[in-house]
């Protein structure tokens, strides 16, 4: 895998896409216009980023939950097809190391198991904002 290619976790198309129903504070505008730039360099062409079906499923039920289907299936038609997102599949090995990970370092699954789709594939930088679980892993959070 290129070195130059970043892993991108389902959050930042989540806050990107969806639209608050309220008012939100500062540090979550914030996060929505990174969210955006990350989103608008990779429609461009500027970036490469790798993410699993896993996580592209996440984004789908979120989207679909706090939106709707027909909207959550529009996002995850121009992901499968975005030529600059690399989509890998997940085996049960992959699924295995993970927990073994998210047990030992208090990780949600899907954070253990995008570590370990890093790892396998040679990337250590990640497009995020869940800081707090990636901080412990010896990743780059861009």
């Amino acid at each position: 895998m290129s070195l130059n290619v970043k892993f991108i976790d389902s959050n930042v198309f989540i806050y990107a896409l969806l639209k608050p129903k309220r008012s939100v504070d500062e540090k979550i505008v914030k996060m929505k216009e990174k969210a955006k730039e990350i989103l608008t360099r990779i429609d461009n062409g500027e970036e490469k980023v790798l993410t699993t079906v896993v996580h592209i499923s996440e984004i789908g039920n979120v989207i679909e939950s706090l939106s709707n289907l027909t909207t959550s299936i529009k996002v995850i038609e121009n992901v499968i097809n975005n030529e600059n997102i690399i989509v890998k599949e997940v085996t049960v090995q992959d699924y295995t190391e993970a927990v073994k990970i998210a047990n030992e370092e208090n990780l949600s699954i899907n954070d253990a198991l995008a570590y370990v789709i890093m790892m396998k594939n040679g990337i250590n930088e990640i497009y995020t904002f869940d800081e707090k679980h990636f901080r412990k892993l010896n990743v780059k959070i861009l």
